[in-house]
């Protein structure tokens, strides 16, 4: 495992149309709830070949997996506003976005809308440009362009943004109220995973996609998703029609299960 600056020299994960098994990742957001859970499962995963990080703050690798599994991860010390830079060397067949913040931690709605909106397209578009197979983010239920909620409305715009570009394949997860220890406390979300739970046997069928959500969840369903997508364009040698996969709350969870058995 290396850590390294944006400007030094890294090394550069390839491809895998060479025919070998599996696929080569890039994560942003790793230090956060689904996207810590999401770095430690891509590790352990031996379909997974390499995995860069993209993070502005060193990441703790104790615990992330064996010394086997942490020689394939490259961390890049870098700002997201300096994406291009940092990512010069770097390819990835997936790339994963699991960035996100609030207004109350952002200060001011152009800062969220930098992390939330700004940052993720900058990515896609990296994934567009390098022709990676899949470009995979997190979103939220309810996002919508057309949304009154400034919150769910950058969500849904980012999700147009998104439609209009040409990666094969675009994974949009959409979790409900996420459970999980987060690095810093939300009390909104505490207070509404706390309600949810009490409701939780009465969420069932067209309600089922409000139930709160493990973070760690999240992340397994955007790998498996992820996993499967790669081996199927394995399968046929080729890349199908472009499309954008939508993965509401429920699904999420469904995801999940089966990653579990």
């Amino acid at each position: 495992m290396k850590q390294s600056s944006g400007t030094e020299e890294l090394s550069k994960p390839r491809s895998s149309h060479g025919g070998e098994r599996g696929y080569t990742s890039l994560l942003a957001g790793a230090t956060g709830l689904i996207g810590s859970a999401l770095l430690k499962q891509l590790i352990q995963d031996p379909l997974v070949r390499s995995v860069t990080v993209l993070t502005r703050r060193p990441i703790e690798v104790t615990g992330l997996g064996r010394a086997n599994e942490l020689s394939k991860l490259n961390i890049i010390l870098a700002s997201l506003d300096e994406l291009d830079e940092a990512l010069e060397q770097v390819s990835a067949d997936v790339v994963f976005c699991t960035l996100g913040t609030t207004i109350k931690i952002a200060k001011t709605r152009e800062a969220f809308r930098k992390v939330d909106y700004e940052y993720p397209l900058a990515l896609a578009r990296f994934a567009e440009r390098t022709n990676a197979s899949l470009f995979s983010v997190v979103t939220a239920m309810g996002a919508s362009s057309s949304s009154s909620v400034f919150y769910s409305r950058v969500k849904g715009e980012l999700q147009d943004a998104l439609s209009g570009l040409s990666i094969p394949d675009v994974h949009v997860f959409q979790p409900s109220l996420l459970l999980g220890e987060r690095a810093s406390a939300r009390l909104g979300e505490s207070i509404g995973a706390w309600a949810s739970k009490g409701l939780r046997f009465a969420m069932v069928g067209p309600l089922r996609k409000y139930r709160p959500i493990k973070g760690e969840d999240v992340a397994r369903a955007m790998n498996l998703a992820a996993s499967e997508t790669i081996m199927k364009k394995a399968e046929r040698k080729e890349n199908a029609t472009a499309a954008m996969h939508y993965y509401p709350s429920d699904k999420i969870a469904d995801l999940a299960v089966h990653t579990t058995g």
